[in-house]
């Protein structure tokens, strides 16, 4: 359907329908009219923009995907890029912005009222990845002496510039936080319109500090369940907001970095379509060099038995059956273990309950795995009891690598490493050793 759309639209542009264009802008959701502009080029979709209001404008932009707007910032006429970046939420221009070169981004903010320009500097002070550099500084604020009449009436002239009035932070007369009235209390006291937002508010406020990190911050509005977090400096004085949409975006962020951590790739800077070939092997060839070192030590300790299993060859045939055995079960309880650290789950202090139940968990899954390969074992194995080589190792090298899963990355965070990025590596390599190691000395054991 959009598709089927872009002939009319190009059109109209073509015969500068001014009337028609506007009506497009404003008939459907923003949303929408932007999905319908998804096939034209950057100029014609600054065209079409032009005909919308400054407000309804930024709305429409919001929705293009991230790429086409720094195109439009960075290609566009820079008045009308400053009218545009004026009506963006200050922490979305700073984010856009900073895919600018500087000397553009100078010349767009020369051209923006100095109250936004003051809000977007001071956003761009702020390190990627804290709150500050996340927040937006339109926030409902009023002072605590207010009545709720006047409060209504203040609210009234500031909703048109907020992102969201879900709540009403009260603030003393030097911008200290005090408390918070949720709009639904300030709605429901509308037949007492003479008490004050002191005597109205909530005084135990949930709120981050400006320099905390944008994944606490996550977890802190998760885990209050509340739409917006305010934002406070050490001296509590009000900054701003970070409301569920940012977080949304952080999680998402988050949960995409630890996933590529648990795969072994250094968290990308961008999406993989733009990141570069060299700085994408890079990531990944890392990690994989040391893995591919600790599969050698594999293999130089299979050369130290080669002679013994020249001897009993169908031992060999077993061989990936328990390396992947220890390995499988060990990235399964590494990666529960990481999930559960990063959501709070479990703590440092815990580690006594982890390994009792990983203990438990092994000898059952070890057991269970370890029956299956004795019933293969004696289709290949000479005797009876010498198959019972085969469910042996399997059970200690489960056990061993259930236990190393969810030790590691317990050690690693105790270390202040990252235990996404460092313990599937390391569970990897020393599963495979002690695999083989396990492996050949129940085998001794048995055969001699």
């Amino acid at each position: 359907m959009t598709t089927l759309f872009l002939p009319e639209l190009r059109e109209m542009l073509a015969e500068d329908r001014t009337d028609e264009l506007r009506e497009f802008c404003t008939a459907l959701h923003p949303a929408r009219t932007a999905e319908f502009m998804e096939g034209l080029d950057v100029e014609e979709t600054w065209r079409v923009l032009q005909h919308a209001q400054p407000t309804l404008q930024a709305e429409i932009f919001q929705y293009f995907d991230w790429d086409r707007q720094v195109e439009i910032l960075a290609t566009q006429d820079e008045k009308q890029v400053a009218v545009l970046v004026t009506q963006l939420p200050a922490d979305d221009a700073v984010d856009l912005l900073r895919k600018l070169p500087e000397s553009r981004v100078d010349s767009v903010l020369a051209l923006v009222p100095a109250p936004d320009r003051r809000d977007i500097r001071r956003l761009q002070t702020f390190p990627e990845g804290t709150a500050g550099a996340l927040m937006t500084t339109e926030v409902a604020c009023l002072s605590e002496t207010l009545t709720v009449r006047q409060a209504l009436e203040a609210l009234s002239r500031q909703a048109e510039r907020l992102e969201t009035i879900y709540y009403i932070y009260v603030v003393d007369d030097t911008n200290h936080l005090r408390g918070v009235v949720s709009g639904r209390i300030l709605i429901s006291a509308i037949g007492r319109p003479d008490t004050k937002l002191a005597d109205l508010m909530k005084r135990d406020v949930v709120c981050v500090k400006v320099h905390d990190d944008q994944e606490s911050v996550a977890q802190k509005v998760a885990f209050y369940n509340i739409l917006a977090v305010p934002v406070v400096d050490e001296h509590n004085h009000m900054m701003g907001i970070i409301t569920h949409d940012d977080v949304i975006d952080v999680v998402r962020e988050e949960a995409a970095e630890d996933v590529q951590r648990i795969v072994a790739v250094e968290p990308l800077n961008d999406s993989y379509i733009r990141t570069p070939i060299l700085t994408l092997s890079w990531k990944r060839g890392f990690w994989l060099l040391i893995l591919f070192f600790a599969a050698l030590s594999t293999a130089f300790a299979l050369q130290l038995y080669q002679d013994w299993l020249n001897t009993y060859g169908w031992l060999v045939l077993f061989i990936p059956l328990v390396i992947s055995s220890g390995g499988n079960s060990g990235s399964q309880s590494s990666t529960l273990i990481i999930s559960a650290l990063a959501t709070k789950d479990i703590e440092l202090s815990d580690w006594w309950i982890i390994v009792r139940r990983e203990i438990i968990m092994g000898l059952i899954l070890g057991g269970t795995m370890g029956t299956m390969g004795y019933l293969c074992a004696l289709i290949l194995a000479p005797t009876p009891f010498a198959a019972l080589i085969i469910p042996l190792t399997i059970l200690c090298v489960v056990l061993c690598g259930t236990c190393m899963g969810s030790m590691l990355p317990l050690l690693f965070k105790r270390m202040g490493l990252d235990p996404a990025m460092m313990s599937n590596q390391f569970v990897a390599g020393l599963s495979d050793l002690l695999g083989i190691l396990i492996y050949v000395n129940v085998a001794l054991l048995f055969l001699r």
